[in-house]
């Protein structure tokens, strides 16, 4: 009776300091994740380091860091800041009314034909007053934000170093002692060596398959979509671009958002060459750059229906921010993992127990004939 108690007040003590602990850490939880998320992607060149320099740790792991700052941190902040001020100038322009976005709604409905108009009229969106007015806000609105972010991140410069600094320190231990890490957490879950190996493998796979695969997808995608747009003079392309890359992340729906209405009005308002080139770019070139490189990046072992990562990655961002692009898949993909694992242990229980009672019923026939006999 008293190991009892011994064994359950230790459980209260453990399952105590760890939620203590996560608590402790949640004001740097971005800096951890990606921290985490980092070093999964980049764990197999650690491997190839550590053979190339013949088992040093520290110095392939202090490689390895050097690496991802140049190859991930120093890109992405030139283009966050990119983005930043292009959406400072298009706020400014827009409040100052230089860039009207009512007065291309207006284009478009003078240049649409009697019967066009008609139609609208008769399906209940022939106010395209109040749909002028309404794009005009959103347009407001959503350059205010990025406004508002440009001034948050100068104000909280000092935080951003401390997140980075803390993000680049974890890393670097990662690098060095991940394999001990992940063989002390795989020891610490208290589930089966079938179970660990199977939400584990999936847990990875997913990470990975979501941030390098889609990734990659949704930056060439943005890149193809901006330089588009950078071609044919259309302003703010970077914007757009983010726009379309963050956008390439939904299944379904990604890009098209962005190029498609862009496309439609230029073929409205008498411009047939430059909404051809969209329409081709954006159903042609982004349209098939999803078939050709998702597969070979992400695989079709660990991928997702499309509804299912649509919503996990909508419901993610509402809840977790830029960081739920990542969490909704992966909580998607452990609850489709644990179910399957369910199902396929309590298929096999049924089929061991139909197996038994054949065999039962096999000896009662046998024992009957041998009565009979």
């Amino acid at each position: 009776m008293e190991r009892q108690i011994d064994k359950w007040a230790f459980l209260l003590l453990l399952v105590a300091v760890s939620c203590a602990f996560v608590w402790l850490l949640l004001p740097f939880f971005s800096a951890i994740f990606w921290g985490v998320i980092l070093a999964l992607l980049f764990m197999p060149l650690q491997r190839r380091l550590l053979k190339l320099f013949g088992g040093r740790r520290n110095i392939a792991a202090l490689c390895n860091t050097l690496i991802c700052i140049f190859i991930v941190i120093i890109p992405v902040t030139l283009i966050a800041g990119s983005l930043v001020q292009e959406g400072s100038v298009a706020y400014q322009r827009i409040s100052s009314g230089q860039l009207n976005i009512g007065g291309y709604v207006e284009q478009i409905r003078q240049a649409l034909p009697p019967f066009a108009d008609q139609w609208l009229q008769n399906a209940g969106l022939g106010d395209l007053s109040a749909l002028r007015e309404r794009l005009s806000e959103g347009a407001m609105q959503g350059s205010q934000l990025i406004a508002s972010r440009a001034l948050s991140i100068g104000q909280n410069t000092l935080q951003f170093f401390i997140s980075l600094g803390i993000m680049l320190y974890l890393l670097f231990f990662l690098f060095r002692d991940g394999v001990v890490l992940g063989r002390r957490i795989r020891q610490a879950i208290p589930l089966g060596p079938h179970y660990k190996y199977q939400l584990l493998n999936k847990f990875i796979a997913v990470i990975r398959a979501t941030v390098k695969g889609n990734i990659i997808v949704a930056a060439t995608q943005g890149t193809i979509g901006g330089l588009t747009f950078w071609a044919l003079g259309i302003e703010a392309s970077l914007l757009w671009g983010v726009i379309m890359a963050f956008l390439s992340l939904l299944p379904a729906i990604g890009s098209a958002l962005i190029w498609a209405p862009v496309a439609i009005y230029y073929m409205v308002t008498g411009n047939y060459f430059e909404s051809g080139v969209l329409f081709f770019v954006g159903i042609v070139i982004i349209g098939l750059t999803d078939n050709f490189l998702r597969p070979i990046l992400v695989g079709k072992d660990t991928k997702l229906p499309d509804y299912v990562v649509l919503i996990s990655t909508l419901g993610g961002l509402a809840l977790f921010g830029i960081n739920g692009f990542v969490i909704g898949p992966l909580i998607a993909a452990l609850f489709v993992a644990a179910w399957d694992l369910f199902c396929q242990e309590r298929d096999d229980v049924g089929l061991g127990e139909m197996i038994e009672v054949d065999k039962q019923r096999e000896r009662k026939a046998g024992t009957t004939r041998s009565g009979k006999e």
